[in-house]
């Protein structure tokens, strides 16, 4: 099904909404996202911002005491019981008053008419849940544009996902109503939440995910090979919780053969081949490393998903 943002102006389907966003030391992203909820074009009688501290040890506090809202009905709310965003984003959902709770992340850039192409696919009645598309912020280091290239965290993923599709919460809207039905998030799972909470609706009742491509939010890659290692040991252990929460098959970890092989294949054919289209500016400069990333990243993932311990509270679920 195919819908117009713009058709938001011809009728009246503007339910009341309520955006969640959970932050964790954000004070280097929160001017710039205001600023973004500031310019968004649906109605600002209909819509919240709830912003939620979850424990922060920066100057968010203060940022968000200080924060210019006019124009916006903007909330600051904190949770500091638990350290998680789920469970900040259950604070924000409890808060809330709309019948659309609508989620995003503070290092997103949400576009102007992000939260009308979000909540236009509601006029469905049987759609409960709607994703839209998370595209990367423009980035200078060549981790940044080796992920932007890939779309790292297009929810094109998540969407073709073997088990069940899923939307990632940086860019997801709930009906209320489906969340009374299966429950919030759970509280204390610090990743894989997103999927746990899709899957869940999916498969006990019959409300549909739809996807909306032209609801964008921007969202900033990983800088540092740190960073880059963290996220993909972050999707390691969400692959183990969602495994024991709900069946979900584990990755395969590459052997030691595989991983040599991979590398040696890279340096006798890979970087010869793509430093000459390099050269004639057939391909980026970023394609001469894409395999000794991607073997990080795989290496990455498979430590979280062996180190990983589901928290025996992780299977609890908060309810409305």
């Amino acid at each position: 099904m195919t819908l117009n943002p713009a058709a938001h102006s011809n009728h009246q389907f503007l339910p009341k909404t309520s955006v969640i966003v959970p932050i964790y030391n954000g004070e280097a992203d929160l001017p710039d996202l205001i600023r973004c909820l500031q310019a968004q074009t649906y109605p600002t009688d209909r819509v919240e911002y709830l912003l939620v501290d979850n424990g922060s040890r920066d100057a968010t506090a203060s940022l968000l005491e200080r924060a210019a809202t006019q124009g916006i009905t903007f909330r600051w709310l904190q949770e500091n019981q638990i350290q998680s965003s789920y469970a900040a984003r259950n604070a924000g959902i409890r808060a809330g008053t709309g019948d659309i709770i609508a989620f995003t992340d503070a290092d997103c850039r949400p576009q102007p008419d992000w939260l009308s192409a979000l909540i236009l696919p509601f006029t469905d009645s049987n759609i409960g849940i709607v994703a839209g598309e998370i595209a990367a912020l423009p980035g200078e280091t060549l981790l940044e544009r080796h992920a932007a290239r890939h779309n790292v965290l297009s929810q094109q993923h998540t969407l073709n996902h073997s088990f069940c599709p899923y939307g990632q919460t940086a860019n997801l809207a709930i009906r209320r109503q489906v969340l009374q039905q299966v429950g919030l998030f759970r509280p204390y799972l610090t990743t894989g939440g997103d999927a746990d909470i899709c899957w869940r609706i999916q498969r006990e009742t019959d409300w549909r995910l739809h996807f909306a491509p032209t609801a964008i939010v921007q969202h900033r890659h990983r800088a540092t090979l740190q960073e880059y290692q963290k996220q993909w040991r972050r999707y390691g252990c969400s692959n183990r919780y969602l495994h024991e929460l709900h069946g979900v098959e584990l990755m395969r970890e590459l052997r030691t053969q595989e991983y040599l092989y991979r590398v040696g294949r890279w340096l006798v054919k890979e970087l010869p081949i793509n430093s000459l289209k390099a050269i004639a500016h057939q391909t980026p400069v970023i394609d001469l490393i894409n395999t000794p990333l991607s073997l990080i990243g795989a290496w990455a993932r498979a430590t979280g998903q062996r180190d990983a311990q589901l928290p025996e509270k992780a299977h609890e679920i908060d309810w409305l």
